[in-house]
């Protein structure tokens, strides 16, 4: 007798059942996404879209710094000796930030000194001197014309003994050439004169630039001296300070930065995509978390940094009471002026720069989710590129709880 044994597989059975299951939740989904809901309008707020003209800024961030910076240098080599200001202190002009000491450059400079009184003393004996050669010259000068004179007076002698016959001719030639030799004497001396004047000027001008340099050196020295004590040299304050208490310095080493905390500059980072739609002289208006400060682009790099291109800007309202250097600022910097633009103004929920599903109020008083795509976010407004028409409603409450939604029917 043969008996036929039927060899069940349940895993069939589970398979059959679970993809049974899947349906039915697949089905349920399909149909309550498709299903309408009723929402009491007087619960819901709307935004409508409008549309005009508009002025496009774009969003910068960045910190506002000094207008006028000064590096603070040593003048000469030494050793920090005092200090007496530290970052952050208001400051002056005359304010001393620290004292260098260097007891070598007032050797060098009490020893310029001296030279200088022993040139200007040696130009004064120098000039007595030169004034006993003059008189020297214009004695012999004197002497010679009192010659002449002696031999005019025996020319003009022997001239009236020759007309009584008394005198000889060889007489009075001897008379007339005496007056000639001594003319010619007193030419030729006061030509000297005048060449020794002229000498004497020049030696006295090279003397006079020798002492002058003396003197620009006496200055230069004084002023390395004088500058030991190093001042700020502008109202601010002093930003950095780059030296310790018994710290040598060389000529020229960087000790100090000094900068002014009322003549600010707005330096800001601007989106990449926009820094070329932006215009040097374009308006910004800057938030300082206590008021809005206006300004203008002044310069414009061409490196990118980050996403972002530095941009400075020249403040041209009144500051804030909080506006001091390296203060973290926001910014609304001008690109264009737009026409008939489609806009919302910006609410909780809204993103610039995406794509979003929104829900929209139709002419039968039902709610449409709608993709939207918004564009760049300008003063609180919202520019909107695709997916809505100028006058449309959209929800302005949170709708997240019906998202799975599709279409809500309105009651009053």
């Amino acid at each position: 007798m043969k008996i036929e044994l039927n060899n069940n597989k349940p895993w069939k059975k589970w398979f059959a059942f679970t993809l049974f299951v899947v349906l039915v939740g697949y089905a349920a989904v399909a149909v309550s996404s498709k299903t309408t809901q009723s929402l009491d309008s007087s619960i819901i707020s709307f935004q409508t879209v409008e549309r005009g003209s508009l002025d496009i800024y774009t969003n910068a961030y960045g910190e506002f710094a000094s207008a006028k910076e000064r590096l603070l240098t040593a003048p000469a080599q030494g050793k920090v000796a005092e200090i007496l200001v530290r970052p952050g202190t208001k400051i002056t002009p005359e304010t001393v930030i620290l004292t260098l000491f260097n007891p070598k450059l007032e050797q060098e400079v009490n020893e310029a000194k001296g030279k200088l009184a022993q040139q200007e003393a040696q130009q004064q004996a120098y000039k007595y001197e030169q004034q006993n050669e003059r008189l020297n010259y214009q004695g012999r000068i004197a002497d010679i014309e009192a010659e002449i004179e002696k031999a005019n007076l025996e020319l003009s002698v022997n001239e009236n003994l020759l007309s009584l016959g008394v005198a000889s001719k060889i007489e009075l030639k001897r008379a007339k050439l005496a007056v000639k030799q001594q003319s010619k004497r007193l030419e030729f001396e006061k030509e000297k004169y005048l060449q020794f004047v002229e000498m004497q000027g020049y030696q006295l001008t090279q003397r006079n630039i020798t002492i002058s340099q003396q003197i620009s050196q006496v200055a230069l020295l004084q002023k390395q001296l004088d500058d030991m004590e190093v001042k700020a040299g502008i109202n601010g304050s002093l930003q950095t300070l780059e030296v310790e208490l018994g710290q040598s310095v060389q000529l020229g080493q960087s000790i100090a930065k000094v900068g002014s905390d009322k003549e600010l500059i707005a330096r800001l980072r601007l989106p990449q995509q926009q820094a070329d739609q932006i215009d040097i002289d374009a308006p910004v208006v800057i938030n300082t978390q206590k008021g809005e400060v206006s300004a203008h682009i002044t310069r414009i790099e061409s490196v990118v940094t980050n996403g972002s291109v530095l941009a400075e800007a020249i403040i041209d309202g009144e500051l804030t009471s909080n506006s001091r250097p390296a203060l973290a600022v926001s910014a609304q910097v001008f690109v264009k002026h737009q026409e008939q633009t489609l806009y919302i103004p910006q609410f909780s929920g809204l993103r610039p720069q995406s794509k979003q599903a929104v829900f929209v109020r139709t002419t039968n008083n039902m709610l449409v989710q709608r993709d939207v795509t918004f564009g760049i976010l300008t003063q609180e407004k919202l520019l909107i590129l695709a997916g809505l028409n100028y006058g449309e409603e959209i929800v302005k409450s949170d709708m997240s709880q019906y998202k799975q939604f599709s279409e809500i029917e309105l009651t009053h």
